[in-house]
């Protein structure tokens, strides 16, 4: 029996439903939530989330956040979000070149412009590398017909 699953940012739901395993960018590193699982309230990194059901893998994009885990539902409140085959690389990938040459010029006067700055550049390269690795939807090959009876 699948766990439910919910992803939500601040201002749209990324995906809502079934899973036969979670696999999150926890902030002690990368964790699988199975069915069951135990009750868990944890901190989220930047990172690929990923649902799989039914040999269906999805992929997110998140940076930061929280998750909770039931024994039958899975609730990722992310502090950004986005499905990687929604991803626009040329944006993120000037995303990335401005961040670069504004860090080029030296680091700013004010730090939480800095933090900023730091904060886009490991977000575009976060969505580069999840659009490079699970751009594609990923699915489990099918036996045909013929392979299953032998």
């Amino acid at each position: 029996m699948p766990i439910q699953c919910q992803i939500v940012t601040q201002d749209k739901l990324l995906f809502e439903g079934p899973a036969d395993i979670v696999i999150a960018p926890g902030a002690e590193g990368e964790m699988g939530i199975l069915p069951n699982h135990s009750p868990l309230l944890t901190t989220l990194d930047f990172g690929v989330l990923r649902v799989k059901y039914e040999g269906v893998e999805q992929a997110f994009v998140i940076a930061g956040g929280f998750l909770e885990v039931r024994p039958d539902v899975v609730t990722v409140l992310a502090d950004v979000g986005e499905r990687v085959d929604e991803i626009d690389e040329a944006r993120a990938r000037a995303a990335r070149e401005r961040a670069e040459e504004l860090l080029k010029k030296g680091p700013p006067a004010d730090k939480d412009e800095f933090l900023a700055i730091e904060s886009a550049l490991r977000r575009s390269k976060l969505r580069l590398e999840g659009a490079r690795r699970y751009g594609r939807v990923r699915q489990r090959p099918r036996m045909a017909e013929s392979d299953e009876e032998s």
